[in-house]
């Protein structure tokens, strides 16, 4: 006999959620450690911690008609709108066979098929693109909806309070979406915030906001799907608060020495992946050891990644010259 949870989400949907929370877990904690052994270079974003936030709402999608659109930190995303694990890892260690050719690297991973236009290295500067892909939606008379997601440290970009602006002027079917993790690089968001509410940014410009738990997958399934419903029937912006925490430093550069061990063990307390995990156990939606082999599925997916990038070729001398110019 089926639990009110298994009732209310259904048994596929549960596990689609905790399936997609563990795999980006475990091939982030990979992509750690190929990036410490110097297989991958330049910057890399780590989401460990962040996982609830970028399954949970793009669950609340149809990727067919619907758009996302990320910063830098963004193998969560890419993960989440169904991007191969092999694909990515190999766009990581620069090779050929990656999303981008090996070109982008972490910050631009891609896919147009899937409707994940990035990834978007430069703070704030992805925030007009994801309004302009509304704004293709709305005059193409198109009933797809954009997520665009950013940190905290975008939030005081003149981007992101230009585009709030057209978008509510024009009436754009876009979803802002604030992933606060409490630090922009390694400042604590209160320090440069003088509204420690971010939600309420958007009133400035009649843009109704609301704060989630970014820690509990459900909270922000349940919050994107009524606004995306919403958003496709009126085409009209709304601006989401979604409170996170990462794990691990700003990038692989950063020891994160600005925040007490005290701090990180207590945000560690409400891991998304076991606060997931616990409820599907404790109303017996499925057995432990279920889920356990999900997670088993996952680290084998993660390592197949990097020996799948290991053995693909580097891209060629004259590569260097396409893609340069549209």
């Amino acid at each position: 006999m089926s639990g009110k949870l298994e009732k209310q989400y259904g048994k596929k949907l549960l596990e689609k959620l905790y399936r997609e929370m563990v795999l980006i877990r475990r091939f982030e904690e990979v992509a750690g450690q190929q990036y410490g052994l110097r297989k991958i270079g330049g910057f890399c974003h780590l989401y460990i911690g962040q996982e609830a936030v970028a399954v949970g709402s793009i669950a609340a999608l149809d990727l067919e008609k619907d758009y996302v659109v990320t910063a830098y930190r963004d193998h969560g995303h890419a993960l989440a709108c169904g991007m191969e694990p092999d694909v990515i890892m190999a766009e990581l260690f620069g090779k050929v066979t990656g999303c981008s050719g090996g070109k982008g690297g972490s910050m631009h991973l891609f896919d147009a098929g899937r409707h994940m236009l990035g990834g978007n290295g430069i703070v704030g500067a992805h925030i007009p693109i994801a309004t302009g892909v509304a704004l293709k939606l709305k005059t193409g008379n198109e009933k797809g909806v954009v997520l665009c997601y950013f940190g905290d440290g975008a939030i005081h970009q003149g981007s992101f309070h230009e585009s709030m602006n057209l978008a509510k002027i024009l009436g754009l079917p876009i979803i802002y979406i604030c992933e606060n993790n409490q630090y922009g690089m390694g400042t604590d968001f209160t320090r440069v915030s003088s509204q420690q509410d971010l939600s309420v940014l958007g009133t400035a410009y009649n843009i109704p906001g609301k704060q989630l738990n970014g820690m509990d997958v459900l909270e922000v399934y349940d919050g994107i799907q009524k606004a995306v419903a919403t958003v496709r029937e009126t085409s009209d912006p709304l601006f989401f608060e979604i409170k996170t925490y990462r794990y691990r430093g700003h990038s692989m550069s950063d020891p994160a020495k600005y925040r007490t061990k005290e701090e990180l063990d207590n945000y560690k307390q409400q891991d998304p992946i076991l606060i997931l995990k616990k409820r599907l156990v404790d109303e017996q939606v499925f057995a432990e050891n279920k889920l356990d082999e999900i997670d088993e599925e996952a680290k084998r997916s993660s390592a197949q990644s990097v020996k799948f990038a290991e053995e693909s070729a580097e891209p060629s001398i004259e590569s260097l010259y396409s893609d340069v110019y549209a």
